[in-house]
């Protein structure tokens, strides 16, 4: 799939999701998450998803990477493409060290175990976790959580980067070395779905962004645009 010159790396069409729900406010007793979405993501873009709390902009992180099913759309990954999603301590065993959940991390991702053991000096270097990289997670703070996430997945390769809010946690001195590696980053080819509250990294880091509002796209386009779209429902 391609749309004017540039390869299409995830796509979703008229995606719809809904929860069953005991609430009488909720029609027919469902809570509609998200209703007829669509939207693309191009090859090396970095793409922002703005919103308020609870419109579903970490449920469509879920949906691109496979771990929601769409109740009604589809929901297209580009064969032979890689996804990961990044979010605060998705997927670590809490009994298990940092080191060890990096290298599960990185071998989910899709490196070798001899890859993945590469990969941890630089890891731990650069999630300044010192010696609590030793220790279980279950110890870590959500900040150290972010640290480690983000620090796993910058480390490995990984086709389509989709990253729910891991920049806007932890100390200002690591948000701002974690945004100038992720800059570094999709400065080359790296595909990244980014999600944010923080107007300021969206505006910095994005090529293009997107604003769901009561579940649907409200806004796309030029980031500065779709953020002032953000502010007049803020």
């Amino acid at each position: 799939m391609a749309a004017g010159g540039r390869e299409i790396m995830l796509q979703l069409e008229d995606v719809s999701l809904s929860y069953p729900s005991r609430r009488k406010s909720f029609d027919h007793g469902a809570h509609h998450v998200l209703d007829r979405v669509s939207l693309q993501v191009f090859e090396g873009e970095t793409l922002g998803i703005i919103g308020r709390n609870g419109v579903g902009k970490s449920t469509t992180l879920r949906l691109m990477a496979g771990i929601l099913a769409p109740t009604s759309g589809t929901v297209w990954q580009r064969p032979g493409k890689s996804a990961s999603l990044l979010t605060i301590g998705l997927g670590f065993r809490p009994d298990l060290s940092g080191r060890d959940n990096a290298t599960l991390a990185a071998m989910l991702q899709g490196a070798t175990a001899r890859q993945a053991r590469g990969f941890l000096e630089e890891i731990k270097e650069f999630s300044e976790l010192g010696d609590s990289f030793e220790e279980p997670v279950k110890t870590y703070s959500s900040g150290m959580l972010a640290r480690l996430g983000f620090t796993t997945a910058l480390k490995t390769h990984v086709d389509i980067l989709l990253i729910d809010e891991v920049l806007s946690v932890g100390d200002a001195l690591f948000r701002e070395k974690a945004e100038a590696a992720m800059k570094s980053r999709i400065s080359g080819d790296q595909t990244v779905v980014f999600v944010s509250h923080m107007e300021g990294q969206v505006r910095e880091v994005c090529d293009r962004a997107i604003c769901l509002y009561e579940g649907a796209v409200l806004a796309e386009g030029d980031p500065a645009a779709v953020l002032d779209a953000y502010r007049e429902i803020r």
